[in-house]
């Protein structure tokens, strides 16, 4: 399989996980900024809507959107309780707190990543994001993880999503279970190695 990542940006959620499940993986650098790969290759050509993360299966198959992959790579390691098993309640409460990150905390930071965005919008998108920020905080009362006691995919797109708040001036001290998640989980041994391999230690 074939990881294309950019460092830092939501392709580093399937990074954690792959490392996670223990599934061997070529991790290709895709640039955000530039859409080229290493050799030259121009990124559209592999993926036409030219932003990461895409997992592509020995088999030619590609998968886009963080949320798909993440679930799809889980499924593969079963033992590994990245996921619960599909057609079971709590796989559909995965499903709600991955499309929760995925549109109101991961989407909500995007104005902010753009320099044209004026300071009041991003005022407005830095509220919006605390407010879902305090959501989460309560719902991670008295539990390790999204899930509960276990961690889950969800947990890597969590804590790949609240890096972002330390350079958008986002401050995570009046959050407390979630900045203890945060800690926890980015002290995971997979979680530090992705870190590693993406400079971002």
């Amino acid at each position: 399989m074939k990881l294309y990542y950019s460092p830092g940006v939501c392709s580093l959620s399937p990074h954690i996980v792959l490392r996670e499940a223990g599934l061997a993986f070529e991790p290709v650098l895709a640039p955000t900024k530039t859409h080229k790969l290493e050799d030259g290759t121009d990124y559209y050509t592999i993926n036409p809507l030219g932003y990461v993360p895409m997992l592509e299966l020995d088999d030619g198959t590609r998968l886009r959107e963080g949320p798909a992959i993440v679930q799809y790579l889980a499924d593969q390691v079963p033992t590994k309780n990245l996921a619960p098993a599909n057609g079971t309640l709590a796989r559909y409460r995965l499903q709600e707190w991955l499309t929760f990150i995925g549109t109101e905390l991961h989407k909500s930071f995007s104005p902010l990543f753009n320099p044209a965005m004026p300071e009041e919008g991003k005022k407005i998108y830095r509220e919006r994001i605390a407010n879902r920020l305090a959501y989460v905080d309560r719902e991670l009362a008295g539990k390790d993880y999204l899930m509960g006691d276990t961690f889950s995919v969800a947990d890597a797109y969590l804590f790949t999503v609240t890096r972002w708040t330390k350079p958008m001036a986002i401050d995570l001290s009046g959050f407390p279970n979630l900045a203890a998640h945060h800690a926890r989980v980015g002290a995971r041994p997979a979680v530090q190695e992705a870190m590693k391999h993406e400079k971002l230690a």
